[in-house]
């Protein structure tokens, strides 16, 4: 089982980078946060942006939108990825830029979210699942990922609109995280939906849940930080600038499964062993109660 422990994160609701803006103005912005403090005076360990932090197109239509995200497209081994990679060793924080254009080498993009560890390493990477069709052109990821912070905890991801497919928050939850980070970019009125939806998936899943939006005018803001019981931890009330520094204990997430939410539900506990599998038409396939506990 993964060590647990507190961690301070930062999630800094800042304005997108418009594409062709030198890098020093990001590295900057993030030198900027990590120097903050929270309300406990500790510092930031992990540091994230929204969702395409770092391409900004918002200027142009959604064709050249699209052609210059393409044109601009890392391959993840690259001068821009090292550079990041660097700045994560330079700080010593763990790092997630927002997402980024990833080059499909057959063609296209995906909209991928990378994370540097305080060594500047690339650790993984993960390509959203679920663009929001028709708007977004990007290529589905396909695998769901996590990764540990020694003595802290097990972060997931999930990039804006797969937050509303529940099942990449259980895939994300049973693969044992303790905390998923999920960076948007919503412009419109459904936000008020989405703040519910981080609510109940870190409820149903038992998880810390980070929905990190963009400000005015890429985004409608409104980020927060949710507990494994659903309790909004933080939260940022408008479409401005906003910093979120907290220091959580990924240990709750162990207190939830043992005791349950609200004293009471341990659904990570209702399928046993040796129980016949429930049978899912959907997915043609089946809850294996074998298979149910979360994998650590």
């Amino acid at each position: 089982m993964t060590a647990r422990g507190t961690l301070t994160i930062a999630l800094a609701q800042m304005s997108q980078m418009p594409i062709g803006k030198p890098f020093g103005a990001f590295e900057n912005s993030v030198r900027y946060v990590a120097s903050q403090l929270g309300d406990d005076g500790r510092s930031p360990e992990l540091v994230v942006f929204p969702e395409m932090h770092l391409y900004g197109t918002e200027h142009f239509d959604e064709e050249r939108s699209y052609r210059m995200q393409c044109a601009a497209a890392t391959d993840l081994h690259d001068e821009f990825t090292a550079r990041l990679g660097k700045l994560a060793r330079e700080l010593g924080i763990w790092l997630i830029p927002g997402t980024v254009a990833e080059k499909n080498p057959e063609g296209g993009i995906f909209n991928t979210a990378p994370v540097f560890s305080p060594e500047g390493e690339l650790v993984v990477s993960y390509r959203k699942i679920c663009p929001w069709r028709p708007y977004e052109r990007y290529t589905p990821g396909s695998g769901f990922t996590v990764f540990d912070i020694p003595g802290k905890g097990r972060v997931g991801i999930m990039i804006c609109y797969d937050a509303w497919f529940p099942e990449i928050s259980r895939q994300i939850a049973w693969m044992g995280a303790d905390i998923i980070i999920n960076p948007v970019r919503t412009t419109t009125s459904d936000r008020a939906q989405e703040l519910i939806l981080a609510r109940a998936n870190a409820i149903v899943n038992q998880t810390f849940i980070a929905s990190l939006n963009a400000p005015a005018p890429q985004g409608v803001g409104r980020s927060l930080l949710v507990d494994p019981e659903g309790g909004i931890i933080d939260a940022t009330e408008d479409e401005g600038e906003h910093l979120i520094i907290r220091t959580i204990d990924l240990d709750e997430v162990r207190r939830v499964h043992e005791q349950g939410t609200a004293g009471s539900n341990r659904m990570w506990e209702q399928f046993r062993p040796g129980e016949p599998p429930i049978e899912l038409p959907l997915y043609e396939g089946s809850i294996s109660p074998n298979r149910w506990h979360i994998r650590r």
